[in-house]
Parts: C-alpha cells; structure tokens; sequence
C-alpha cells in the first residue's frame, strides 16, 4: 500500500504553478494584505475572475503585510501584481518619500487601475478619553504592521499633528487582527487602519468594544494633503459602523492595482480584460469597489505609468490613455 504525502499550503501553490507552466499558462501571484482587511478579498475576487475567463492566464491571491511589502516584493519579482496605497507605489516607483525605498527606485512599477478609496480609520476606546489625534500623545495605538501602508499613513497623520512616534506611549506594529485582540483585551488605546469603509477589522472591533473615530480635520488636514497631495478629504458615513452615529470628517488616499513591467503585455491585457470587462461584476467583488468604481476613475491619479497591457484594453473601453 503506498503512503500517501500531505500537501502543504506551499506545496499546492508550487504544484499549481507547475501545472500552469506545464500546460502553457501564464500565472499571476497577486499581493494583497491582511485577510481581515479589503485588499484580500478584492485580491481573491480578481484571482477567481481571472482563473474563470479561461484565457490561458491563471492567478492566485496572497496575503501578505501589505502596501510597502508588495511594491518590495514586486521589486524582487516575488509578486507580479499587487493591491497597494498610490501614496506607497509612487514612493517606490520614484525612490524617495519614505525610508523604505530611499535610492532604491522602482522603474517597472505599472499601474492597472485606481480602484477606491482607502480610508485612514482611527478608531479609539471611548475609556481612552481620545477625541483628537492629539490626544494620542502617550497612549497605546496600534501603528499597522511592519511594512505596511498603514504604517506611513500613521506616521504623516501624527506629525500634521505635531507628534511622531516617539511621543506614543506605545507604538504597536501589528497585523489588524493583532490589533482587535488588544483594543479588545484592553492593551491599546487606539488603533489606525488605512482600509475601505466597512472592513471587517473595524466591524468587528465595533461589535465588541464601546469606541469611537477620531476626526482628521481642520488645518491639520489641510496641511497633511498640501504636503502629501495622494491624500483626499473623505467624510466617514454615519452608521457606518456600530455606534459610529454621525459623519466623521477624514482622510484617504487611493487603493491601485499595479504590476511590475517584468509582466507581459498580453498577460497583463488578458487579466485586465477578465477583471474589468464588465464593470458590474467588479463592483460586485466588495462594497468599497461598489460604491466607487468606474472606468473614468480607474485612470485618474495613477501613481505611475501604465502598463501597456493596460493601456490597450483601456482604450479598448473609449478611454483616453497612454
């Protein structure tokens, strides 16, 4: 009787890879982020659509630690596509802005599609007594993991503010599903999130522990979108989440599909057109893309060049593009 071998997470993943270049296939490994965040189930939906067209291209979702480890990861060819923050993937793309990319500039970052707002969340225990990102001075907040877009966002928001790292009673670098276990274990004050509205990070947290959000207004956001133009104003809606009853005045910037050059340009055209045919089922994917989407918006703001696989099916859709 022969023994059977376990297969693990990554042995499938290699196995699919195998029989996808065995019979000719192109594959895509797509980068997202948390699992409790937007960008993996927008990720997962792109793959599945991909896979179904049957065009010879097939694609996975991975989750990973987010904006700033996707655009490395597409640096070193670990990724070809990944959901990220414009802020983070112009960043990489002109070597400068954030420490993580200084002089180490990305010139085969292509953009795919600006697909919707990504919105900073602060969201603060009510017994924490936070009613202003000033208030963070010397409380616990979670920060967003190591790597992530997130982390930035943090970072620029509190120094429109006045205040970095340093001035934290604690900086927390974790996962978000770190995060909800300590906001609700009593361990953190605060947490940020650079997420959709509706994340099912906040959602949870919300369900479980008495909080509120914190406002970025004012001429703090003034500031912050003067120096970091990526940034937008964006007013949270009310009941968005449970006992969040009025508009919350913030901020965002934009959640993009990039791939990296190193793509092909009918890889990347057949993917596109197996995601963005049709504009219905792409909003049907998540609700942060069913409130926002379009075609028109898809190529505004974009944070770098667009892939030519993309222009193609761009101008296909009447855009004008190049």
């Amino acid at each position: 009787m022969k023994k059977l071998i376990p297969v693990t997470g990554a042995a499938l993943a290699l196995l699919t890879l195998g029989v996808a270049l065995a019979q000719g296939n192109a594959f895509l490994t797509i980068g997202s982020g948390s699992t409790t965040g937007v960008y993996f189930p927008v990720a997962t939906g792109m793959a599945k659509m991909v896979n179904d067209a049957g065009t010879g291209v097939r694609a996975n979702a991975r989750s990973t630690g987010g904006s700033v480890f996707n655009m490395n990861a597409l640096a070193t060819g670990e990724l070809d596509m990944a959901i990220v923050q414009n802020d983070i993937a112009f960043y990489s793309y002109k070597g400068s802005g954030i420490q993580a990319f200084e002089g180490k500039a990305n010139n085969k970052v292509r953009t795919l599609a600006v697909l919707y707002p990504e919105v900073l969340h602060v969201i603060a225990r009510k017994d924490a007594k936070i009613s202003s990102i000033a208030d963070l001075k010397g409380k616990r907040v979670v920060i967003g993991d190591l790597g992530s877009g997130t982390e930035q966002t943090a970072r620029q928001v509190l120094e429109a503010y006045g205040l970095k790292f340093e001035d934290l009673g604690q900086a927390l670098r974790v996962s978000p599903a770190q995060g909800i276990s300590l906001m609700q274990d009593k361990r953190a004050d605060a947490l940020f999130y650079t997420v959709g509205v509706g994340a099912s990070a906040i959602s949870q947290i919300a369900q479980t522990v008495d909080v509120s959000l914190v406002p970025v207004a004012g001429n703090q956001a003034s500031a912050l979108i003067k120096k970091y133009p990526f940034y937008v104003r964006y007013n949270i809606p009310a009941k968005s989440y449970k006992g969040v009853g009025a508009t919350v005045p913030g901020v965002a910037v934009q959640a993009t599909l990039v791939a990296s050059s190193s793509v092909s340009d009918d890889t990347v055209y057949k993917a596109m057109k197996a995601i963005f045919a049709n504009t219905a089922s792409v909003k049907a994917i998540h609700p942060a893309l069913n409130t926002s989407f379009s075609n028109a918006s898809a190529v505004k703001g974009v944070p770098a060049p667009l892939h030519p696989g993309a222009v193609k099916f761009w101008k296909e859709q009447g855009l004008n593009v190049k």
